[in-house]
């Protein structure tokens, strides 16, 4: 018994081995081969608009989506994928931090508003995207479209399931009881229940819900309604919206739940009750005085323009047959003639600021139209590039990841004709789009 014991547990001992063995063996033979190279070959590159240096003839390695190295002179190997940019002018993916996708102004904005599902709302945003995708914008932020539409769109493009921008996603806005964000604005009163989300607050506490409420959904950002705003349905004007304790109280609970709160704000009041509360940016800025540039150096919070919308709005505003209703065409006519200026004191003043258009304001496709507006605000070509790129990647704590094509980083590139740090508007015409390796675009 004993013996036979034994040569059993030995039987037993081996088997275990060679099994051992043969999974050994097939993990080794089961390991992925390396990622193929890809070699893009580039007639000028601006691989890091910090340093503002151009190089010429040099070569970019792409593997597994990010950039390898970068090559002196036009390189390759063996098998290698080789695209071809000697005639263009590269640089990194272009970053809006403040679109909305699954929208767009027009005639038919109002009614939309009862005739569009929220899946209808995720397939605008899947093709407004590839629109702004195409036009070179490798990430951008959406700052208030519907929970469920925004966050199914921005899972399935990072999943690879559908093709779009990477998406740092807000959902809905954080906006008080008939303030500039809640839906219930301009709806007949039997209505206001069934549009107005859980994102409506009033009180402290229940703000605090709300920030817990977007967190719980999927929010990337907290987005809030500081101000009354030019779009909303409601003579409530431009000013301050939020009391103090809210401002704090929804700071306070986004940061402890690890996000960033982004204003969307144009009276100084808000701005800087906003700024006070510890917030990180704010959209629009549109009446900031000498206090709001100071709180903005102090804090290191950052500014994002809105140049397009403010450009847009004054002149729909303006036509004799416009679309806006009488209190949107008298906010739009009030505000939009003053961000140029505002744009021209941060900058001046030495405020922090990340390119963003508020797109679906203007059409999607046409965000580079902000570059000439920024250039207009007294910008060099290169600080609206990089505002665009390292300055927009450093607002949203992405820098180890974006806006520069440093070995290790997402490979998100485009390429233009022409030199954008002497002439933007060529950022209008981008004829090549890589995103994390991919190519979408190639003329």
């Amino acid at each position: 018994m004993t013996l036979s014991f034994k040569r059993t547990a030995a039987l037993a001992a081996g088997a275990l081995l060679a099994v051992g063995a043969g999974l050994g063996l097939a993990r080794a033979q089961s390991t992925p081969a390396a990622a193929p190279l890809t070699y893009v070959q580039a007639g000028r590159l601006l691989a890091d608009p910090a340093t503002g240096k151009v190089e010429a003839e040099r070569t970019l390695v792409v593997q597994g989506g990010k950039v390898l190295r970068v090559e002196d002179g036009y390189t390759s190997a063996p098998g290698a994928r080789v695209i071809d940019l000697h005639d263009s002018f590269v640089l990194p993916g272009l970053i809006d931090s403040h679109v909305h996708l699954t929208s767009e102004q027009g005639p038919n904005s109002q009614l939309e508003e009862f005739t569009k599902t929220k899946s209808d709302l995720a397939l605008d945003g899947a093709w407004n995207g590839m629109k702004t995708l195409k036009a070179g914008f490798t990430t951008v932020a959406d700052l208030g479209a519907p929970n469920e539409s925004i966050f199914a769109l921005r899972d399935a493009i990072r999943s690879g399931r559908i093709p779009g921008p990477r998406i740092i996603a807000s959902g809905g806005a954080i906006s008080v009881h008939g303030g500039h964000g809640d839906p219930g604005n301009g709806m007949p009163e039997a209505l206001v229940p069934v549009y107005r989300g859980p994102a409506v607050c009033s009180g402290a506490d229940d703000c605090r819900r709300a920030v817990r409420e977007q967190v719980r959904a999927g929010a990337d950002i907290i987005k809030i309604t500081a101000t009354g705003g030019v779009l909303s349905q409601t003579a409530a004007g431009l000013a301050k919206q939020f009391s103090d304790d809210e401002l704090r109280a929804i700071v306070e609970t986004a940061h402890s739940m690890g996000r960033k709160v982004t204003a969307h704000a144009h009276g100084a009041d808000g701005i800087d009750s906003f700024l006070r509360a510890g917030g990180d940016s704010i959209e629009h800025g549109t009446y900031i005085d000498a206090d709001s540039i100071k709180l903005f150096r102090s804090t290191g919070a950052w500014l994002i323009p809105t140049l397009m919308a403010g450009d847009f709005v004054a002149r729909e505003a303006a036509k004799p047959a416009t679309f806006f209703s009488p209190a949107q065409k008298a906010k739009a006519l009030e505000a939009g003639p003053k961000m140029l200026d505002m744009a021209r004191r941060a900058h001046d003043g030495g405020v922090r600021i990340a390119f963003g258009t508020d797109t679906g304001v203007s059409a999607h496709g046409d965000n580079a139209g902000e570059f000439a507006l920024l250039v207009k605000a007294g910008f060099t070509p290169l600080d609206a590039i990089r505002a665009a790129t390292v300055w927009a990647a450093d607002h949203f704590g992405l820098a180890d990841q974006i806006g520069s094509l440093l070995p290790g980083k997402q490979a998100d590139l485009i390429a233009v004709r022409g030199d954008p740090l002497t002439d933007v508007t060529v950022l209008t015409r981008v004829g090549f789009v890589m995103k994390g390796g991919v190519v979408y675009k190639s003329e």
